[in-house]
């Protein structure tokens, strides 16, 4: 049989909730990574990721309790902590020495910044090596409240984001002329691309088209962070937030944020209306039924117009564990 997507999952920061969507006291049953997860926020307001079934004897935390600042198992109430481990056993003289220690149960590291809870994902438990990146727009009261967008459908991290270089194909999914390939940077895990020109705009107050100059700043930071800043007609940031459920299943995300403005300025009428083209058939709604069907090709025939897409593959090649190999030894030959 032929197998879609011969890349596990890559290692990362990844979206696992939304911070004012789990209060304290809240446990949520969610599956990421390819596992039943629970994930939970204590009483003083910390955030937890934990393997959802008990050490003990198998019980789902998703049906247990927040005590204090641990979850306590459904069945005979031992208690863990964020970290994974056993901080009580209530009917026990002593907790077992190997339930005792962080990491008894598999534990995720988590972040909390940008509204986002992150939780770093390592197929070998690995201690996270860079940082989410934080984003000042996100934590400025001059900036409006996050508008939010999901959807589910069967791919794979690096599917999605190699969508933003392969060039050729916004003429033909998303109808657009003459998309820019920008400048990119690279600094170790962190990819910036910077597109400037100018750009057709309907004024939709007028309906007057007119030419302006725009820019797209987009920040990568490793598989599961991306920000893309738009500055021209409208001041806007959008976080693309991808994670996978399964090796070959994502939930994809989109939170948009813009300046403060009143809701009948053209500013803010502009903003709705580029919300829309990203998320609409112009943008990803357009794209998901290819990434739903589509498989991988480790060696594609490309053409010359293809865009950067063989140098983004060995960007990401970094974030697979080292006993994942990635070809990229067509990266210059099989331009055709």
């Amino acid at each position: 049989m032929l197998k879609r997507f011969p890349m596990p999952i890559p290692f990362g920061w990844y979206f696992v909730g939304y911070s004012d969507e789990l209060k304290a006291g809240e446990i949520r049953s969610v599956h990421y990574f390819g596992e039943d997860l629970v994930l939970f926020r204590t009483e003083s307001g910390a955030a937890g990721l934990l393997e959802a079934y008990c050490p003990h004897l198998g019980a789902h935390l998703g049906d247990g309790r927040i005590d204090g600042e641990a979850l306590r198992c459904p069945f005979h109430e031992w208690a863990f902590n964020p970290a994974g481990a056993c901080t009580d056993v209530p009917y026990a003289k002593r907790i077992p020495p190997r339930a005792a220690n962080a990491g008894c149960m598999r534990s995720y590291p988590i972040s909390e910044k940008n509204q986002v809870i992150w939780a770093w994902y390592h197929p070998h438990n690995e201690a996270p090596f860079f940082d989410v990146v934080e984003y000042e727009e996100m934590a400025s009261a001059d900036w409006s409240k996050q508008q939010r967008f999901e959807w589910k459908f069967n791919s794979h991290p690096q599917e999605i984001s190699e969508n933003a270089v392969d060039v050729a194909h916004f003429k033909y999914i998303h109808k657009m002329e003459g998309v820019p390939e920008g400048e990119t940077t690279i600094d170790g895990h962190q990819r910036l691309t910077v597109a400037d020109g100018e750009r057709k705009y309907v004024d939709p107050q007028t309906g007057i088209e007119r030419v302006v100059r725009s820019r797209v700043e987009s920040v990568q930071n490793g598989a599961g962070q991306k920000l893309a800043r738009f500055s021209g007609v409208v001041d806007l940031v959008a976080m693309t937030l991808v994670t996978p459920i399964e090796a070959d299943q994502c939930e994809v995300r989109m939170a948009f944020s813009h300046k403060n403005m009143p809701e009948d300025a053209p500013a803010f009428q502009a903003a709705q209306m580029t919300i829309k083209l990203i998320c609409g058939q112009t943008g990803i709604e357009g794209d998901i039924p290819i990434w739903n069907r589509k498989i991988y090709r480790a060696n594609p025939i490309l053409c010359d117009g293809d865009g950067q897409i063989m140098r983004y593959r060995k960007y990401f090649a970094q974030f697979y564990a080292e006993d994942f190999a990635v070809d990229t030894a067509a990266q210059s030959s099989n331009v055709s």
